[in-house]
């Protein structure tokens, strides 16, 4: 991914919808390299004490139907995978990466006196642009799934590109003597990625099911239960429930939480409890060997001594 990419040679790996954008902006390719692996870093980060701790990412793109079919975990990843697509996109224009695109705009809003706009803020219009334009390529060509999936997976992407786009807020440089911040010189940025991800991860927890029916000229993503509230454009939404993830089921794309680590002394959803499915768990004792009574010594350096304990480790059955 660090290297320039080659027409003949990398864009025929993707798919027909995303062929020509590769072939257009080839510069832009390793942007979204790094995205989709950030993408799956964070996945596994944030559900790592669930009982879908998003393991099946790392077979991308070969996916199981745990992210095929619609569910409420596919909703968070095309969520995911859009922002980072668009924020990877943002900030290698300001960072100068990418010839086609440089720093965001300059705001037009006022900033209090003292204050100034400058600096080089994400190009966050360009990132969301040709993002959408990639992570979206599969629902706009008509392939990837029946009309409902796509429709899904589509309003799904704009919920992440959504999230980012309001999370870009003003970040300030203070100039002056000694520091004395006569002058700030201010731009706009994007956060952290992991921060987008707490935000979806909580979107996702409140997901809405719905069903693609017509209604009035066109289709439409309604909720599946009436009395439910209706969709908005922040809301995740799934087609299908989700299995209990408790035990190994391929044709669902259930890998069972068998032999994963749990937390007897937790009461959340890393506990033995929860995560062994009510199994019940086994216990095992290991000595570990760590460094301990250290103390420093002139000059210059840290001497320790080598301690053993013993370290209980609980894991489902």
């Amino acid at each position: 991914s660090g290297l320039a990419w080659n027409e003949s040679q990398h864009c025929r790996l993707l798919g027909q919808e995303q062929l020509q954008l590769c072939r257009r902006h080839l510069e832009v390719m390793p942007s979204i390299v790094r995205a989709a692996r950030r993408t799956q870093a964070l996945c596994q980060q944030s559900f790592a004490d669930m009982r879908w701790n998003c393991s099946s990412i790392q077979r991308a793109p070969g996916f199981g139907p745990d992210l095929l079919t619609g569910t409420r975990e596919a909703a968070f990843v095309h969520a995911l995978a859009a922002a980072a697509v668009a924020q990877g996109i943002a900030r290698s224009c300001a960072s100068g990466e990418l010839p086609l695109c440089s720093c965001g705009p300059s705001p037009s809003e006022p900033l209090p006196p003292g204050s100034r706009w400058g600096g080089c803020g994400d190009n966050l219009s360009h990132g969301l642009q040709l993002g959408a334009a990639f992570t979206d390529g599969s629902a706009r060509a008509g392939t990837g799934g029946t009309p409902g999936l796509r429709a899904v997976n589509r309003h799904n992407g704009a919920v992440g590109r959504a999230v980012l786009r309001d999370s870009l807020d003003t970040r300030c440089k203070c100039h002056g003597v000694s520091g004395s911040c006569s002058v700030k010189t201010c731009w706009k940025g994007l956060p952290e990625l992991g921060e987008i991800a707490s935000d979806l991860k909580s979107r996702y927890l409140a997901a809405l099911k719905v069903t693609h029916r017509l209604v009035g000229p066109r289709k439409q993503l309604i909720p599946k239960e009436g009395d439910a509230r209706p969709v908005t454009e922040m809301d995740l939404v799934y087609l299908i429930n989700s299995p209990d993830y408790c035990t190994p089921n391929p044709q669902l794309g259930s890998l069972g939480t068998q032999d994963r680590p749990c937390n007897r002394s937790s009461v959340g959803s890393d506990s033995c409890d929860l995560l062994c499915c009510g199994r019940g768990y086994n216990t095992y004792t290991e000595e570990v060997t760590e460094r301990c009574h250290c103390r420093y010594r002139w000059c210059c350096s840290v001497v320790c001594r080598h301690c053993r304990r013993s370290l209980q480790r609980h894991v489902c059955k």
